[in-house]
């Protein structure tokens, strides 16, 4: 496995220093994530669960749509929405009326209650976790949340300004290419190793694993 300087050098062979430097994504301070309310912890999931696999311009473009049929994604209402809510909700032509999708609101409504309850708020819970365990953040999505796995789970994540990597195929192409794993990793046993690696470039370079994961990305497509 090449050290973080040498995939530094292969992504500014590629695209030019200034173009990397410009490309790079950084988190936010954890006293900002810690800050955020638990109701724009629940708009974020939904529109990245209601963008996956859609055209994210039209979710754009209804998204003052979505805040107020979901008044405005208080956590308390959207737990408590009832099968009379779910009907009304996919006859709502202001948001996009997928009933799976809008089930998940009411579902991860009550994982952030959940969270809120044991750690004081959502914020706090995500501003608190370590960044040399992301995997196990994805994990506890993927199983306590709802319709938060594959992608949908690192870019909400990324959206909230926790550090993240996305395992876009640029990124898991380097992997491959380091020989950190042989395909994108699906097992625990190639997750542990993804997170590793991040780990060991993270500890080398000083670097979020946000802007490691961009590094990764432009190295090599």
């Amino acid at each position: 496995m090449r050290s973080f300087d040498d995939i530094w050098t292969l992504a500014v062979e590629r695209k030019g220093e200034e173009a990397v430097r410009e490309a790079l994504q950084f988190p936010k301070p954890a006293a900002e994530i810690a800050a955020m309310t638990d109701d724009r912890f629940l708009a974020l999931m939904t529109r990245c669960i209601f963008q996956s696999g859609f055209n994210w311009k039209v979710v754009d473009a209804m998204w003052p749509g979505f805040e107020a049929a979901f008044e405005g994604f208080d956590i308390g209402p959207c737990a408590m929405l009832h099968d009379e809510d779910f009907g009304r909700l996919v006859s709502d032509t202001r948001i996009i009326r997928h009933g799976q999708k809008i089930k998940s609101v009411q579902e991860n409504a009550v994982f952030l209650a959940d969270l809120a309850r044991d750690h004081g708020s959502a914020g706090a819970f995500f501003a608190g976790w370590p960044a040399e365990n992301y995997i196990g953040l994805l994990d506890l999505l993927q199983k306590k949340g709802s319709r938060l796995g594959g992608n949908t789970g690192p870019y909400f994540l990324r959206l909230a300004g926790l550090e993240s990597f996305i395992l876009s195929q640029s990124v898991v192409n380097r992997l491959v290419a380091e020989d950190v794993v042989s395909k994108a990793p699906t097992s625990a046993r190639d997750k542990a190793a993804v997170q590793a690696a991040f780990n060991t470039w993270r500890n080398q370079s000083g670097r979020s694993l946000t802007e490691i994961s961009r590094v990764l990305a432009l190295s090599i497509d």
